[in-house]
């Protein structure tokens, strides 16, 4: 399988060296997860898009710190983009701001949370299990980093999981659109390094309980997999 990885933020400077980007964030962790899958970056902030679609199986939108409701012309570019690619039937994956932007463009809404940041290691229910949802978990834990929420699904699509915090946290539309909120790229130690930058905007409340969040295990990799078994559905 192929995966063209729409990699929408570059790191802060001071992330740079260590962990390169989103797109290789990615990369390591389906590696990790023992997933054969050929995969390549394409930086759309700058639009730079893969020149023939059919090369590829999927389509991943990754984290970003834009808005994924804001009126920036390389934003309502990539929407247009996803929207095309929908309509003709391309697999669809998205994480954080990709989650997002997924559900504003497909007709859905997302917008600034009314509670604030979403932080740390939370839990997340699974709320429907298609046929492609292997794991028999009643939840599982994923990072988070966000202060936007998808409040609205877009007509058709099934909720996939929730929390309190979140209650759109994952959803699908069929086997073409599989999107959650949470990062399961992330590891500790970047989200933590990222916590600690945002710290300011955050509050130092829920910094530190998101902080002490860390002391438990978190599932990117179970979600890892379950990204690969939609990409094969």
């Amino acid at each position: 399988m192929k995966l063209a990885i729409l990699q929408t933020d570059v790191l802060h400077p001071e992330f740079l060296a260590q962990y390169q980007g989103y797109g290789c964030m990615f990369q390591q962790m389906f590696a990790n997860a023992g997933m054969a899958l050929e995969s390549e970056i394409f930086n759309v902030v700058e639009g730079v898009y893969p020149a023939q679609t059919d090369a590829f199986d999927a389509m991943l939108v990754t984290g970003s710190k834009a808005d994924a409701f804001s009126d920036l012309p390389w934003i309502n570019t990539l929407s247009e983009y996803l929207r095309q690619r929908y309509s003709a039937g391309q697999k669809l994956l998205g994480i954080c701001f990709g989650h997002q932007l997924l559900a504003h463009a497909l007709g859905g809404r997302a917008q600034r949370a009314e509670n604030g940041w979403g932080v740390g290691v939370m839990d997340y229910q699974w709320r429907s299990q298609p046929q492609w949802l292997r794991t028999a978990n009643a939840d599982f834990r994923l990072i988070c980093s966000h202060r936007d929420q998808v409040t609205q699904l877009p007509e058709g699509a099934t909720l996939l999981a929730s929390n309190d915090f979140c209650p759109i946290a994952a959803f699908n539309i069929g086997e073409l659109v599989l999107a959650f909120q949470g990062h399961p790229e992330f590891s500790p130690e970047y989200g933590k390094a990222l916590l600690l930058k945002r710290r300011g905007d955050i509050g130092e409340l829920r910094a530190q309980q998101a902080l002490a969040s860390y002391q438990q295990p978190h599932d990117g990799l179970t979600i890892a997999t379950v990204m690969v078994d939609f990409m094969r559905a």
